[in-house]
């Protein structure tokens, strides 16, 4: 994409209403704008970052197992009635009447939704288990919105469901997610530390949060040193063989959010030296809470011996525009964004520092039209603004790499290449600084 064709309204300087620095870089870099109060446009920036970790999201759901669909934004309260919650819920679900004077809600979760799908189309124990998930927006109409996309009032999330025959197999679908996640989050250069978590107004009696470390965080947690160094699970897990030792690995050490936190048991349990007392944000979540829905809206399938049962069920939430402010405030320098090539909008940055220039033009031309050939995603700034400007703007949206292409070094047969992360330089001839960028995208497009 050429910078003259695009749309990309960067800031020059910080809006006053953002507090934090993922909502001060994402409208300086042009990423979003607001409408109203937690609620965001997102522009062209940001809606390809928000795009490329919904990818993400969605091929370790379909590696797990999981079914992807797609359910309403709006819902009945009927249904929600249905479930005991529609009253219980509170003031964060928007509701209205539609011209029929219907009762309507703009779903802030989809237990009730998907628990109705799933009474009316499965009766019997041989379509068990399966796991259904969807990718839509939702609005939560909090008291107080702030810090931009990481506490908005409509946000993206992808919501998956769980349904199982016994405890027991339910218990797997809630691993598999966990699993799942783990890779979700290394995958997008994020290290992610699950914690026992409250069940909150999901219900049900086993739940985890998927943290990630970051001093702006929201919430205080604490957690042992080693969880920290711990991998990822490898993308050939076996998601239907034990994975008890895997989430073991995890689980057996402490980790707990503020609400959670037991000092006399983290001092009793976690050496001096290795206690980790950080600020933490939540980009995951997960619940198992059995029979909390099917029961009270006849939920059951036909087991083995004849008999009604009410199915399992689990509920495994991932914050998608959440990600996008989290891997911000994970991932930044004083400049501005550094994107990890899996979720950056483009991966090179390519500064023409003479733009109209013959030459320059030229080299630029097939530099970017062979870097396209290759796979390789190239915002390419054609403008004719001064060479400091594009240098700023190039650092302040953050993309992996920057080609920088000018008339001295094309004299002497060279250009450069730039590491946003690291700010490695590197002077090479225009094929080998091409090869060389597809060889380094290429290696770091998966993180896990």
């Amino acid at each position: 994409m050429r910078l003259s064709r695009f749309f990309l309204p960067v800031l020059r300087e910080t809006p006053k209403e953002a507090e934090i620095v993922s909502h001060q870089l994402m409208l300086r870099a042009g990423m979003i704008r607001q409408s109203s109060a937690g609620i965001y446009s997102w522009l062209p920036l940001g809606f390809r970052v928000l795009k490329k970790i919904e990818q993400i999201v969605r091929e370790e759901q379909d590696r797990a197992g999981a079914i992807e669909l797609l359910m309403p934004t709006l819902q009945q309260a009927d249904l929600w009635r249905e479930s005991g919650r529609y009253d219980a819920y509170g003031p964060e679900m928007l509701r209205f009447k539609d011209r029929h004077e219907r009762e309507m809600l703009y779903g802030p979760t989809n237990e009730e939704l998907i628990t109705q799908i799933f009474r009316d189309s499965i009766k019997s124990y041989r379509d068990l288990p399966r796991n259904l998930y969807h990718i839509q927006w939702k609005f939560r109409d909090e008291v107080r919105p702030r810090f931009g996309v990481m506490r908005g009032r409509e946000f993206l999330m992808k919501d998956a469901y769980s349904f199982d025959l016994t405890a027991e197999a339910a218990r797997h679908s809630y691993n598999k997610m966990f699993v799942a996640y783990l890779r979700t989050f290394a995958r997008m250069g994020l290290k992610s530390i699950p914690m026992a978590a409250e069940t909150g107004p999901i219900g049900g009696d086993l739940s985890h949060e998927f943290i990630i470390l970051a001093e702006t965080g929201e919430s205080q947690v604490y957690c042992h040193a080693d969880l920290v160094e711990t991998r990822a699970p490898p993308a050939d897990v076996d998601f239907d063989g034990d994975l008890a030792p895997l989430i073991g690995q995890w689980t057996g050490r402490y980790a707990a959010t503020d609400e959670k936190h037991d000092q006399a048991r983290f001092e009793a349990e976690v050496p001096a030296d290795k206690r980790v007392s950080a600020r933490g944000i939540e980009v995951g979540h997960i619940f198992f809470f059995g029979s909390k829905y099917s029961e009270p809206m006849g939920c059951r399938v036909q087991g083995p011996d004849g008999s009604m049962i009410a199915v399992q069920m689990g509920s495994y939430g991932v914050g998608v525009s959440r990600l996008a402010g989290a891997i911000i405030e994970a991932s930044h320098d004083a400049s501005g964004l550094v994107w990890p090539v899996p979720v950056a909008p483009y991966e090179v940055g390519l500064i023409n520092l003479k733009a109209a220039d013959k030459d320059t033009d030229k080299a630029c031309a097939d530099i970017y039209a062979k870097l396209e050939r290759a796979g390789v995603s190239v915002l390419y700034d054609d403008t004719d603004e001064r060479a400091g400007a594009k240098f700023a703007t190039m650092d302040l949206i953050g993309l992996p790499f920057q080609l920088i292409v000018g008339p001295k070094g094309l004299k002497s047969g060279e250009i450069e290449v730039k590491e946003r992360k690291s700010g490695e330089r590197m002077n090479l001839a225009p094929d080998a600084a091409v090869k060389r960028l597809v060889e380094l995208v290429s290696a770091r497009r998966v993180l896990a």
